[in-house]
């Protein structure tokens, strides 16, 4: 059994790494207090490879697999999670369509979202549903060759700026509620789409979220993702890979909140003493270390899984879970290791733990990953 990552891997880390430093740090600050989103770092990274990464090469992609993209996320939000999605998540959806689409559907979708000059939506979440998937309303009527959409997306990732969206429809109603959705490409621009940009967000500030309203808006029946009908089990698919990308974005906040905060222990000095010599400043650190040491174990295993053809659903879940827990106890634990200077913006860990936040809510609530490892267990 080899724990390491492979010359390429590192490398790729190293490369993330250096792009975000040099292309996230000048802006982060900026964009988080503006609420600004950034394209133009969107389509600078798909120049380094580092959009839709874990696509295959034959589709325009960098080949790198899941863990590869694990591994970018992790990288760049050691820097800012916000923009960190604004770039990995620029193809946010298109996973279903990579792994239920036709030939041509990938053909035409994939390559666009590698090379930068397509941003995709995932829109799935409604406001009366969010966990509760088989909860969701939005209707698709079939009209001959055409679907009529009708219904309304809260909460949605790239929201106004995507070009295209998958979203989870009922189209089979006469069915059983968990065979009655199918996923339907949906063009950003037609006719009937309105998109509302939601502001005030309190964490990952760039990241661009919206609440979408289908009125009448008709697609070609060609523009269904896979088969009518399966789409709430296309979506637990989806959500097992894109639950492990959360889980690196916890990974990559969290060690940044630890070195951090081990560098501000070593120079702060109390009582003559530098805080770092001090057993409770110790065992925050510890604490720290271990979990991210735990939930890297988690996101690796489960990611490389996805990669050779054995996803596992609860080992995702669990990389969900801990990732957001995590987070939430190293940025808590870095502000107050900080003090008074981690409350204020001079210091970044204000932002970090106002971004950790979001992690135990969104792609399944902390709550709802429970049920699926109890379920399993």
């Amino acid at each position: 059994m080899d724990f390491d990552l492979s010359d390429e891997q590192k490398m790729l880390k190293e490369t993330a790494y250096k792009f975000a430093v040099a292309e996230f740090t000048p802006v982060s600050m900026e964009c988080d207090r503006n609420e600004t989103y950034t394209p133009e770092i969107r389509k600078k990274a798909a120049e380094y490879g580092l959009v839709g990464a874990w696509i295959p090469e034959e589709y325009g992609g960098s080949g790198v697999g899941i863990l590869g993209n694990a591994l970018i996320m992790e990288e760049f939000s050691k820097v800012d999670m916000g923009i960190a999605l604004n770039v990995v998540a620029a193809g946010f959806g298109s996973e279903s369509i990579f792994q239920f689409g036709s030939e041509e559907q990938k053909k035409t979708y994939l390559p666009a979202i590698c090379s930068g000059r397509m941003v995709f939506s995932g829109a799935f979440t409604e406001p009366n549903a969010g966990t509760d998937v088989a909860g969701y309303r939005t209707r698709a009527v079939k009209d001959g060759n055409d679907y009529v959409i009708n219904g309304s997306k809260m909460f949605i990732t790239n929201g106004t700026v995507c070009d295209f969206m998958v979203a989870q429809c009922i189209t089979n109603p006469e069915e059983k509620k968990h065979e009655s959705y199918s996923l339907i490409i949906v063009p950003a621009t037609a006719k009937g789409v309105s998109r509302n940009k939601i502001k005030g967000k309190m964490g990952i500030r760039t990241s661009d979220t919206a609440e979408i309203a289908f009125e009448e808006v008709r697609v070609p029946r060609t523009n269904l993702v896979g088969v009518e009908g399966r789409g709430f089990k296309q979506l637990m698919h989806f959500f097992d890979t894109t639950r492990v990308m959360v889980g690196a974005q916890g990974l990559g906040l969290s060690e940044a909140c630890l070195g951090a905060s081990v560098r501000y222990a070593r120079e702060r000095t109390a009582f003559g003493a530098p805080l770092s010599s001090f057993q409770l400043t110790q065992k925050k650190l510890t604490e720290m270390a271990v979990m991210i040491e735990a939930l890297r174990g988690l996101v690796y295993k489960s990611a490389w899984l996805i990669d050779v053809g054995r996803p596992d659903y609860q080992l995702a879940a669990m990389a969900k879970y801990l990732s957001g827990q995590t987070a939430v106890f190293c940025a808590n634990a870095a502000v107050e290791i900080h003090g008074g200077y981690g409350y204020i913006e001079e210091y970044p860990v204000q932002k970090w733990y106002r971004d950790a936040k979001i992690l135990e809510l969104y792609e399944g609530t902390k709550e709802a990953e429970i049920m699926t490892i109890g379920r399993a267990l």
